[in-house]
């Protein structure tokens, strides 16, 4: 399966059945992120994952016209910012994100994080189920959530998220949470997956130089290989071709082993990962 990885990959979500592709574009800290969307788009990435904290849903939604690629061919992702966990909110929210991306529907809109109280996250939720329900947003997930903010959703008998995106790389693979959303067939997306360069690691290093890849090539080919949806960010035109360019070499299980061998869980965490918020 592995080697016959393509950029134009999909996996198929579980509860809305549309197909998701394997490799995004993020476009985190990146108010200008036009030109990075441009090029992705011409070099073949057809997933672009944004949110209304970003500010630049407008900007995305500029790129995906200028390209002049069908906007059925591409999949857009929005967050709900953490202060909008509310059932009116959110909902005029995704009204608000439509509006400045320009289009008629999203494919994808997730909770950004847990961080307010059950309550909140539930009504939150209930919001984008009846924003689905509407056509507004094709398929719905979370973001940041531990296994205590999925099992709320659960427990309450709604609708199960098909994905959540999730910080995940070498050094904190999450596993505990990867391993509820493989029981209960939630995409996992994986962000930071290049660690934000800190992959000074033998591990790494050394894999890279065998491949004669770069270190950030072997890090979005192990996420894929890892069966996760990896989304690398840059606003470098050069980086966001190469970050993609993954598709002629296949990790062996002996290297796949090595760099699984760095995960140092939650102390491994290099980003804001918030999962275990009450």
């Amino acid at each position: 399966m592995t080697s016959q990885l393509a950029i134009n990959s999909t996996v198929r979500l579980a509860r809305s059945g549309i197909e998701l592709p394997l490799l995004g574009l993020g476009v985190y800290l990146n108010q200008d992120c036009k030109a990075a969307c441009l090029a992705a788009l011409k070099h073949g990435y057809r997933h672009i994952d944004s949110a209304r904290m970003y500010y630049n849903e407008a900007q995305v939604g500029e790129a995906v016209r200028e390209s002049g690629i069908p906007r059925e061919q591409v999949f857009f992702t929005s967050k709900i910012a953490n202060d909008e966990h509310d059932y009116k909110i959110a909902l005029t929210a995704v009204d608000d994100s439509l509006k400045k991306f320009g289009f008629n529907y999203i494919d994808l809109m997730l909770i950004h994080s847990a961080m307010s109280d059950k309550q909140h996250r539930l009504d939150t939720w209930r919001a984008l189920i009846e924003a689905k329900k509407q056509g507004k947003l094709r398929a719905i997930g979370v973001s940041n959530y531990g296994v205590k903010h999925l099992e709320e959703i659960r427990e309450a008998g709604l609708e199960i998220p098909d994905v959540n995106q999730i910080e995940l790389q070498p050094l904190n693979q999450q596993k505990e949470i990867a391993a509820y959303c493989k029981k209960y067939d939630i995409v996992i997306e994986a962000y930071a997956p290049l660690m934000r360069t800190q992959w000074n690691y033998p591990e790494i290093l050394e894999t890279a130089k065998k491949y004669n890849k770069e270190p950030a090539q072997v890090l979005v080919r192990w996420s894929l290989q890892r069966g996760f949806v990896p989304l690398p960010k840059s606003s470098d035109f050069a980086r966001v071709v190469s970050n993609a360019e993954v598709y002629d070499f296949e990790l062996s299980a002996d290297d796949m082993a090595r760099i699984d061998s760095l995960d140092r869980g939650k102390e491994g965490t290099i980003t804001w990962n918030p999962v275990d918020v009450d």
